[in-house]
């Protein structure tokens, strides 16, 4: 018969080496978390992802006044901007503008009794303006016009008509203007979600 080895007691000196060990090892843990974390957010940031802050209430009740958003800017890389898409482009050197892709390059964009009109046909924009919104004419598409756009012209509207300086103002823009589609609405935190996109029927 063996005799069963008998553990020997830590002793004081060595329980509180064991305790450090495993405070060093929890903390050096969480530090490895932290600056992952952080390197893979700046890569995001840098090279995938660009917030942006809603200003106005153009996009108003979509996107409100005051909400910050991030936004995908490698997407339109590999694929075409889709109508019903809300984008942010560059309208100046100083200033990003929200806004949904309403026409796309080759198609003509009418108004017509306050609807818009894609190659002559009424465009159903009932998933996110209500019945009673009407869409006016301005300085570039006036009520009862049509214009034809370019190869490389996209026509954009806010959801706020009534309170929107779009393409109908400025005429439409192009896509090297385009910077992102937005993604996630991160700001406040109680109106946390992802950015929505129409998906028009035929």
């Amino acid at each position: 018969m063996y005799e069963e080895p008998t553990e020997v007691p830590k002793t004081g000196m060595e329980k509180t080496s064991s305790v450090l060990a495993s405070i060093g090892k929890f903390i050096f843990s969480f530090i490895e978390t932290i600056v992952i974390a952080l390197v893979i957010s700046v890569v995001l940031y840098l090279f995938v992802m660009t917030p942006h802050e809603v200003v106005g209430r153009s996009m108003d009740p979509t996107y409100k006044d005051g909400e910050y958003l991030m936004a995908n800017k490698i997407l339109y890389d590999v694929l075409s901007p889709k109508r019903g898409d809300v984008i942010i482009f560059k309208y100046s050197e100083t200033q990003d503008f929200i806004k949904r892709i309403i026409g796309l390059p080759g198609e003509t964009v009418g108004l017509q009794d306050g609807r818009i009109y894609i190659n002559g046909k009424i465009l159903d924009e009932s998933g996110y303006l209500n019945n009673a919104i009407y869409t006016n004419g301005s300085d570039y598409l006036h009520e009862g016009e049509t214009i034809a756009l370019e190869d490389d012209e996209y026509f954009v509207c806010g959801d706020n008509r009534p309170h929107s300086s779009d393409s109908r103002t400025f005429g439409p823009i192009t896509k090297d203007q385009i910077k992102a589609k937005a993604w996630l609405v991160y700001f406040p935190f109680s109106n946390l979600r992802f950015a929505t996109h129409e998906d028009y029927q035929d």
